[in-house]
């Protein structure tokens, strides 16, 4: 049986400008074990974001109750946490390998072992032979693994991505759903993945969370019980039909 990792109850957070105050998260509640996926998907401005840097440690919840790690799975949030975002902001200048170095050596990590450790998860994600590229070099679907390895480097418990591949076309999309899923098993980390595609939602999540419109609201969080490896024939599937179609109700689409 995993260990709980995550609990979110009741959490609220409230923007506050010069004149007014915004409600961007209301009544959230979430449990998430180590070694899940979290599909997290909701409609565009709804929050997502905000709910992953409360995860982050880069927002505090005004209300609420926000729990990582524990007794039985010590968490660090700058240390335990990797971050991948819609873009992959490598470093124009730095090579692949020192970028996918760079949070080792915010760190202070040690450099042979975290080089080793970086060189191995290029070969993980595919990009065995390009660590002395530079980012131009490599197509947006390479840089998205380069950052996906970067976010592995130190060896973090908790793997936040924000719509990692909502900048990529279709079928490279796809292509690096099945190479993330790959990537997820290889590496038995958690991961919160946000989106707003509920496809890339079922077709991923061993878990998915469904929000409301802003602020917000958690509608239903339930575990999507398809086998792995996941494959994209899947989609065509009866069960498959079925997961969307109960997303789409909790949505109202």
């Amino acid at each position: 049986m995993s260990e709980r990792l995550i609990r979110l109850q009741n959490v609220r957070k409230v923007y506050k400008t010069r004149d007014r105050e915004v409600l961007a998260v209301s009544d959230v509640n979430l449990e998430v074990n180590s070694g899940d996926f979290v599909s997290l998907v909701g409609p565009s401005g709804c929050g997502k974001t905000t709910v992953l840097k409360i995860l982050a440690d880069l927002h505090h919840a005004d209300e609420g109750v926000v729990e990582i790690g524990g007794d039985t799975i010590p968490f660090v949030a700058g240390r335990d946490v990797g971050m991948v975002f819609q873009q992959a902001l490598l470093l124009k200048w730095r090579k692949i390998l020192d970028n996918v170095l760079l949070p080792a050596e915010i760190l202070g990590l040690p450099l042979k072992a975290s080089r080793e450790r970086a060189l191995d998860l290029l070969h993980m994600v595919g990009l065995k032979g390009f660590a002395d590229r530079y980012p131009y070099e490599l197509s947006g679907g390479m840089q998205q693994r380069a950052s996906i390895a970067r976010s592995l480097v130190h060896d973090p418990k908790l793997v936040l991505m924000d719509e990692p591949f909502g900048a990529l076309d279709a079928l490279t999309r796809e292509k690096m759903n099945l190479e993330l899923l790959r990537i997820w098993q290889e590496s038995q980390k958690t991961i919160i993945f946000v989106t707003h595609s509920i496809q890339e939602a079922v077709l991923l999540g061993s878990r998915c969370a469904v929000l409301t419109a802003g602020p917000a609201r958690m509608a239903e969080y339930f575990p999507i019980d398809l086998p792995y490896p996941r494959t994209l024939e899947m989609k065509t599937g009866d069960a498959f039909g079925a997961y969307t179609r109960r997303i789409y109700k909790l949505l109202n689409m």
